[in-house]
């Protein structure tokens, strides 16, 4: 798809993020395109916006990486003061055997499936935290006109369950800045 013509992210992040969500092996919905989109007051007695809609809903525009520097997305808050931060937060909500949690959040043991790979990860160090749209991706389509605030949520997303995701290394890696559609 030719980058001029990419759903931006500015005009809708939450219902694309939406729309990767569709995809992961635990969904259990054979048409998730139907399905309502959480937290919309639209579409059909009130339930949301099928994942169509949406993306119907969505406008095209130009993108521009231009002053895209990762810095200033600020990464891995601890938005709740409990004394994990993001990274830690998508760890402990994500394990499939659940990591012992010591003082100042620190992990140990655990278990995951990679997200991109389905691999089994038995240490917290081998998993990176995945950006579904990646931040480089988010700054092309509008977040360049964001603030400071409005990048350090998206960075930092906990809400949409996808936007952030646990992964082995390798795929991610070589995934770098491309977006879900790449």
């Amino acid at each position: 798809m030719h980058r001029a013509r990419r759903l931006t992210v500015l005009a809708c992040s939450g219902l694309l993020l939406a729309a990767t969500a569709c995809t992961h092996p635990d969904s259990s919905s054979d048409d998730a395109t139907s399905a309502p989109i959480p937290g919309s007051s639209e579409g059909k007695d009130g339930g949301g916006l099928s994942l169509t809609e949406a993306i119907g809903k969505l406008k095209a525009a130009r993108e521009s990486r231009t002053g895209y520097e990762r810095e200033k997305f600020k990464l891995w808050v601890d938005e709740d003061h409990d004394g994990c931060d993001t990274r830690k937060e998508v760890l402990l909500t994500e394990a499939v055997n659940k990591p012992r949690q010591g003082e100042d959040c620190k992990l140990t043991g655990g278990v995951w499936r990679s997200y991109y790979d389905d691999k089994t990860v038995t240490d917290a160090r081998k998993l990176d935290i995945d950006h579904v749209v990646p931040l480089a991706e988010a700054w092309d389509s509008g977040a360049s006109k964001w603030t400071a605030e409005r990048r350090e949520a998206y960075a930092n997303d906990l809400d949409a369950q996808r936007s952030l995701v646990a992964v082995s290394l390798g795929p991610n890696r070589a995934k770098g800045d491309q977006d879900p559609a790449e």
